[in-house]
This record gives C-alpha cells, sequence and structure tokens, in this order.
C-alpha cells in the first residue's frame, strides 16, 4: 500500500476533495471511482466525500492499493527473464528473446505477463518490446503507478536506448524523421508516408564492417515498430528482422535489436532511475568487425 499526504495550503483552502486529488496525486477520474469505492480518501485521518470542502492546514492522504501486490513474494522468475530492480512502484525486467510480452493465442510458449502472474504480480507495462527484441522494459505494482509513468514516456524524463546490428555498413549519427502508417488494414508493417503519424529516431552508428553495422538509437517518439521501420526505410534492415528484412538462422525465432538502456525519473519520488543491459551472446557474435 502507497500513502501519498498532502499538507493543503491556501491556494487549496475550500475547494472540494475529489477536485484536489485529480490535481495533487495526478489520479485519473477513474482511479479516483476506485478509490472512493473503497474509502482509500483520508481528510485528517477520516473517509472524506468528494464534494466536501476542504481547508488550508487539513492533510489530504490518498491510499494507493496495488491490488494484493504488496503480499507477492517476488522470487527469480523463470524463462530467462530477469528482475534487475524492484521496489513498491516499479519493476525493471530484462527481457529475453524471443519471448512475447502479452499472452495471445498465437503466441504459444511463456510470456512476461504470464510469468509475472505466475509470481503472484499483476501486470501493467510501463513500456513493450516486441517478441523478437530483447532487452530493458519497466511494469509498474499498480494502475496509479503505471500511469504515472506513462505521462514520461516519449520526454526527456524516460529514455530508451537500444543496440541494433544493422544489414549494410554505415557511418555517421542524425535523426531519421519519417512519419509511420499501417501498410494496409490487414498488415502490422509500418512504412513512411506523409500522412503518417510524427515519428523520430536518432541513431549513432558505432562500428561498421563486414557488410554490418552497429547502431546505437534513442527513441524520440514511440510508434509501433519505430526503429525496425525507420532502418528498413533508409536502407539498413536489422539483421535477422523477417518483417522488414530477412531472417537469419542464427537468429532463431529473434532479431538483432536490444532494449540496452532505460533512464528515467521515479514518478513517485524523484530518484533518477539508470539501467543498463549487455548484448545478448547471440548478438556479439554477429556484431561487425574488420574487413
Amino acid at each position: 500500500m502507497r500513502e501519498l499526504s498532502f499538507i493543503l495550503t491556501a491556494a487549496e483552502d475550500g475547494r472540494r476533495v475529489g477536485r484536489l486529488v485529480l490535481s495533487l496525486a495526478k489520479v485519473s477520474r477513474h482511479g479516483y471511482a476506485a478509490l472512493k469505492k473503497r474509502g482509500g480518501v483520508l481528510l485528517d485521518g477520516r473517509p472524506a466525500r468528494a464534494d466536501e470542502r476542504a481547508r488550508a492546514g487539513q492533510t489530504l492522504t490518498v491510499l494507493i492499493d496495488p491490488a494484493g501486490e504488496e503480499d507477492a513474494v517476488l522470487t527469480p522468475l523463470s524463462g530467462g527473464l530477469r528482475v534487475l530492480f524492484e521496489d513498491d512502484d516499479y519493476l525493471v525486467l530484462d527481457k529475453p528473446a524471443p519471448m512475447a510480452v502479452m499472452r495471445s493465442r498465437g503466441k504459444p510458449g511463456p510470456t512476461v505477463q504470464q510469468l509475472m502472474e505466475e509470481a503472484g504480480l499483476f501486470f501493467r507495462p510501463v513500456n513493450r518490446l516486441d517478441k523478437g527484441t530483447s532487452g530493458l522494459m519497466v511494469c509498474a505494482r499498480s494502475s496509479y503507478a503505471q500511469q504515472r509513468a506513462q505521462k514520461l514516456l516519449h520526454t526527456d524524463s524516460f529514455i530508451r536506448e537500444y543496440l541494433a546490428v544493422a544489414q549494410g555498413e554505415w557511418a555517421g549519427e542524425g535523426v531519421i524523421d519519417l512519419p509511420l502508417i499501417k501498410e494496409s488494414e490487414t498488415s502490422v508493417r509500418r512504412v513512411p508516408r506523409s500522412d503518417g503519424k510524427p515519428c523520430e529516431t536518432r541513431y549513432r552508428v558505432l562500428m561498421s564492417g563486414k557488410g554490418r553495422s552497429l547502431v546505437r538509437l534513442r527513441l524520440l517518439t514511440g510508434r509501433t515498430h519505430q526503429i525496425r521501420a525507420h532502418l528498413a526505410a533508409v536502407g539498413h534492415p536489422i539483421t535477422g528482422d523477417y518483417l522488414y528484412g530477412e531472417p537469419d538462422p542464427a537468429l532463431p525465432g529473434r532479431f538483432a535489436l536490444h532494449s540496452a538502456l532505460i533512464a528515467f525519473a521515479h514518478p513517485l519520488n524523484g530518484e533518477t532511475l539508470t539501467f543498463e543491459s549487455p548484448l545478448p551472446e547471440e548478438l556479439v557474435k554477429i556484431m561487425p568487425g574488420p574487413g
């Protein structure tokens, strides 16, 4: 249970409790409805109605319930899924590939969602990774924590960087600025088109050789398949990308894209958290080298 407390100032004097909860605790209207139902809003330690007028000097307390997750015992997860960080609000996971994030009929084998639920944890992802992408992702331990973190996505307060082994020898750095749109109503592929959604990826080529390049990429926006579609569009598809390039027998079920760094400002305590994940061995083996 996370407890948020606010000592009300003169600026809050006379305002309704419901509006104060929405503005001070950054709770959604849906979240506030759940709080009211279980008596999670207190004024000076007693349950408060939404239409009650608060006074300066009073203490407004909001009790965020992680739906029983505080009782879950987090043990090392199976399937190669590693936990790098855990507190009352967030988990940082290092996902192997090929492992799907969400459970679905067309995705056999353990998923991140399944493994977390088996460990007694509700699944509330902040960011997601494709099945064929390995590396770092963040999950929240309550709907409130998830909502707060997702508001930081695509800002300087939530940085995501990837490493990719791309086809073709390349050099330099810059920003790929190409709007993306679904190729067709029935396709999952994204293609650059002027009427697509704005999409930017910063890139820096770290090394090239033997027909491949190691590229570091930072998401400036967050679109489906953004890095995969952008690299393919500039003529350097990710090695093994069976959707935007060609599959590689050295990378069964995956492609050479790895979520290598996540850095974010903890939405509930302000602490800056930074996590890195090294390239998996199967990607190290296909890295470019001297010609």
